[in-house]
C-alpha cells in the first residue's frame, strides 16, 4: 500500500467507522457466539501470499462484529464508560503516524512535553493541590499510565522502595529482604481486584479494610488495624483508598483516613478510575476533598472524559519518590538534556505511546465546560433511571446513587435476581453486569455510551419491568412465590 491508496482507504475507513458508530444501536449489543466461534472463520495460518484490502475489509462484517460486544451502544450498561470521542480517534491516528517510542525527552521532545502540560491542565481542571502538578519548578508532577491498575502498582512499589530506603538508613543491618517479610498494605473490602493484584506482584502481604454501611472505610477502621498489625511486628507502610468503587461507586472517608496516613508515615494513593472524571464539575469536586493528603492519585480519563484508552493519568507530590524507585539509565539511553523529563522512569515498561496528543484534541475541542456538560448528561441519566426503580414497589435501590451508576434489585433473593439478569442478558437487548453488595446478588445500570439519551435509559427500563412480569408470573403460576409481589 502506497501512500496514494492509503490516502484513498483511510477515507473510506472513517467512513466505515463513522457509519458504525451512527448506526451502533441497531446492533445487538452483546455477542450471540460461542468460545472458539472465530477460529472455523479464518484459514490455520498466515498467507504466503498478499491478500488485496477489499478481501481484508469484507472480513470485518464476516468475522469480527459478529463476537463485538458493542461497548459504544445506547444500550450497553455493563461495568464502566470506555471514553469514546471523534477528536480522540483523530489524534489517536496522528500519534500512529508519527510512531514515536517516547521513552526520553531526545527520542521524543514534544511526546515528553505535551504529556507534561496536559496533566497540569487536567490538574488545574480537577483543582489538585498545586504540590501535584509539574508546573515550570514544582516537585511533584502527572504522567499517563496504560491503566489504573499500573498506576495502584507503580504507587505501591514507589511506596515498598521508599520504606525499605528509609529502615535501612536507621538500621543499616536489615535486609531488604526481611523488611518486605514484615510490610503490609491496605484497600477496602470493596477495592477493585487489581489492588489486591498490586500486592501479590509487589510481594507484600494486602489487608481487606471493612467498610460502614455506605460501603465506604472509614478513619477508626484504619486506625484499629494499624495498631494491632504494629503491635504483631508488621510494618504498614501503603494504603489504597477508593473514591468510586467497581460495585457501587462508594467513596472512602479521605479526610478521615488521610491525616492517619500522614502522621504513620504511610502512603497514601487514591484510586478514582471511573468517579475521578466527574470532579472536573465543581458540584462533585467535594468528593476529592481529602487529596491534599495524598501521596499518589489516579483517574482514568479513558473511562468518563472522551478520551479513547488507554489514558490514566497519575500524579504524585514527589516525583522523585517514583523515579528513585525506577530509575535506570544505560548508556545507550543518556543524551545531553538528561535532566529533562523522562517519564519511562515513571512506569513498568520503557517505551511509550504519544497519548497526550488524545488528551490535547479532547480538551481543545470540547472545553472545560464541554466535558462538564458531557458529566452532568450521564449523571442526570442515572438519576432518571433511579426515579424509575423506585417508583416500581418491587424492587430497591442498593446504594446511593452519587453520579452515572445506580445498584438496583428484585425484592426477593438473591436466585431470583440472578434469574433475571440471565434473561436481561439472554435477550440481547441491553447489557447489565451483576456485584455483591451486603451480601446480595445486585444488579447495576452505567451509563455508559456517549450517545446515551433519555429514551434509551426509558427503553431499557421498560424492557427490565416487563422480564421481571413474565418472571414473576411464572413463578406465581409455580405457586413459588405469593401473588403479593
Amino acid at each position: 500500500m502506497d501512500a496514494a491508496e492509503f490516502r484513498r482507504r483511510g477515507k473510506e475507513m472513517v467512513d466505515y467507522v463513522a457509519d458504525y458508530l451512527e448506526n451502533i444501536e441497531k446492533r445487538q449489543v452483546y455477542p450471540d457466539v460461542e468460545p472458539g466461534y472465530l477460529r472455523s472463520l479464518i484459514p490455520e495460518e498466515a498467507p504466503e501470499e498478499a491478500e488485496s484490502y477489499e478481501d481484508v475489509v469484507k472480513d470485518i462484517e464476516r468475522v469480527i462484529m459478529p463476537g463485538v460486544t458493542h461497548w459504544h451502544s445506547p444500550y450497553f450498561y455493563a461495568y464502566f464508560p470506555t471514553a469514546h470521542s471523534f477528536p480522540a480517534m483523530l489524534a489517536d491516528m496522528l500519534c500512529g503516524a508519527i510512531g514515536c517510542i517516547g521513552f526520553s525527552w531526545a527520542a521524543s521532545p514534544a511526546c515528553t512535553e505535551l504529556e507534561t502540560v496536559m496533566l497540569d491542565w487536567l490538574g488545574k481542571m480537577l483543582k489538585l493541590p498545586e504540590d501535584f502538578l509539574a508546573g515550570t519548578e514544582g516537585r511533584g508532577g502527572g504522567v499517563i499510565q496504560g491503566t489504573a491498575s499500573e498506576a495502584t502498582l507503580i504507587a505501591l512499589l514507589a511506596a515498598r522502595s521508599k520504606i525499605v530506603k528509609l529502615i535501612q538508613a536507621d538500621h543499616p543491618d536489615r535486609s531488604e529482604t526481611d523488611i518486605i517479610s514484615k510490610l503490609v498494605a491496605y484497600s477496602s473490602d470493596q477495592a477493585h481486584s487489581s489492588v489486591e493484584r498490586a500486592g501479590l506482584i509487589g510481594g507484600v502481604r494486602m489487608k481487606k479494610m471493612p467498610t460502614d454501611s455506605k460501603f465506604s472505610v472509614r478513619g477508626a477502621a484504619l486506625q484499629k488495624v494499624l495498631e494491632e498489625d504494629r503491635a504483631a511486628g508488621l510494618i504498614p507502610f501503603f494504603f489504597c483508598a477508593t473514591l468510586g468503587t467497581t460495585p457501587s461507586c462508594a467513596f472512602d472517608c479521605i479526610t478521615e483516613l488521610g491525616p492517619i496516613c500522614n502522621a504513620e508515615k504511610i502512603w497514601m494513593h487514591i484510586d478514582a478510575a471511573y468517579a475521578g472524571s466527574a470532579f472536573i464539575c465543581p458540584e462533585f469536586r467535594p468528593l476529592l476533598n481529602g487529596v491534599e493528603f495524598a501521596d499518589s492519585f489516579n483517574f482514568n480519563p479513558h473511562k468518563w472524559l472522551l478520551v479513547n484508552f488507554d489514558c490514566s493519568a497519575m500524579w504524585v507530590k514527589k516525583r522523585s519518590d517514583i523515579i528513585g524507585a525506577f530509575k535506570m539509565e544505560p548508556l545507550y539511553l543518556k543524551h545531553d538534556h538528561q535532566e529533562s523529563g523522562n517519564q519511562s522512569h515513571w512506569q513498568i515498561p520503557l517505551g511509550r505511546r504519544f497519548r497526550s496528543l488524545k488528551m490535547w484534541f479532547v480538551f481543545r475541542m470540547y472545553g472545560l465546560k464541554g466535558l462538564q456538560a458531557y458529566i452532568r448528561k450521564h449523571v442526570g441519566l442515572a438519576k432518571e433511571f433511579e426515579t424509575l426503580v423506585r417508583a416500581d414497589q418491587r424492587f430497591e435501590i442498593s446504594a446511593d446513587v452519587v453520579l452515572g451508576l445506580v445498584c438496583f434489585r428484585f425484592k426477593g433473593s438473591n436466585e431470583l435476581n440472578e434469574t433475571l439478569l440471565k434473561r436481561i442478558n439472554r435477550a440481547r437487548k441491553i447489557h447489565l453486569v451483576p456485584c455483591q453488595l451486603a451480601g446480595k446478588f445486585v444488579l447495576r445500570f452505567a451509563v455508559c455510551a456517549r450517545t446515551t439519551e433519555s429514551r434509551h435509559v426509558q427503553e431499557a427500563w421498560s424492557h427490565i419491568s416487563h422480564l421481571a412480569s413474565e418472571l414473576l408470573q411464572e413463578l406465581v403460576e409455580k405457586s413459588e412465590i405469593p401473588n403479593s409481589l
